[in-house]
């Protein structure tokens, strides 16, 4: 029986881990792959407080080795199914179950890909999909962002801020997101938008030097040299094992405010699986201790 089980090693469950351990309450951290998260991939963080340069894998590290050394036990298997009980709750994995008090979610959410061969490759060499964190590398370069939604809108503006060339592209005639940024873009003398279009292909050596657009309604296939690809055609969570507890909106996050309260007792959420506003590294790490002291009071009630 632990205190508290936390799902997900990201940056959020392993920092809910820490809070936790300090508060004196014992923790599993269970994880389906390794610790890390997203974040593990990106090359150079500098927009986190305390270290101006660091790689996602430093940084995971150092947390993970902090919240090995508070005593956090970690066991790497996948969570598949919470089942409540009088007091605790169950969580269950393919190998074993695991009894606790309270459960943080932090499963996190994939960004949602192309599905272009090498795509995976290519990510942190070419192929990114936060502009926010990676569009500094590209200042001065030509970049093209993949979407139509309120995020594909947002990353354009700020990378035409840094860029020398911004493609926007986008499969239909008319944006998904507000019309104001819309108008903003179209108002962008390095901005083009190229309509009713597919990233069709990658092309790369070791890093991505061009792409395929093909556009949907004559099938002509255009190529365009660039340095950076930004992909935001949106984004799954990693929620839907845990469905029949807490309630999800209709993107499939879980439902919750800052406190990281669950519609369910006594499970509570952390990171990029929750509605939020932001999703950035310093939001899922506040998240996580947020979520570890709402937790630790409830422990700390029953």
């Amino acid at each position: 029986m632990y205190d508290i089980i936390v799902i997900g090693a990201g940056p959020a469950g392993m920092t809910a881990a820490i809070y936790a351990r300090r508060a004196a309450k014992t923790v599993l951290v269970l994880e389906a792959v390794t610790f890390g998260g997203q974040i593990i991939n990106t090359p150079d963080i500098e927009n986190y407080p305390v270290e101006a340069h660091i790689s996602g894998f430093d940084f995971s590290n150092k947390v993970y080795e902090q919240a090995k050394g508070l005593g956090a036990e970690f066991v790497f298997e996948k969570a598949v199914e919470i089942r409540p009980g009088d007091g605790f709750k169950t969580v269950v994995t393919p190998k074993n179950s695991y009894q606790g008090r309270a459960v943080i979610l932090a499963t996190g959410s994939e960004n949602r890909k192309l599905g272009l061969e090498d795509e995976q490759r290519l990510t942190g060499k070419g192929v990114s999909y936060c502009a926010t964190c990676d569009g500094n590398f590209y200042r001065n370069k030509v970049v093209a962002v993949v979407g139509g939604g309120n995020t594909a809108l947002e990353d354009a503006l700020y990378l035409a801020d840094l860029a020398k060339q911004v493609y926007l592209i986008h499969r239909r005639d008319a944006f998904r997101g507000d019309d104001t940024n819309a108008a903003r873009l179209k108002e962008r003398e390095n901005v083009e938008i190229v309509y009713n279009s597919n990233v069709t292909k990658l092309i790369a050596e070791k890093r991505l030097k061009a792409i395929e657009v093909t556009n949907k309604l004559d099938g002509s296939v255009r190529t365009i040299e660039l340095n950076g690809l930004f992909v935001a055609v949106g984004r799954v969570p990693e929620n839907q094992n845990f469905a029949e507890w807490v309630k999800l909106d209709e993107a499939g996050y879980v439902v919750a405010g800052e406190d990281c309260h669950t519609t369910a007792e006594g499970i509570f959420v952390a990171g990029d699986n929750r509605v939020k506003a932001l999703r950035q590294l310093v939001t899922a790490t506040a998240d996580g201790a947020m979520a570890a002291t709402e937790a630790v009071k409830y422990v700390n009630s029953l």
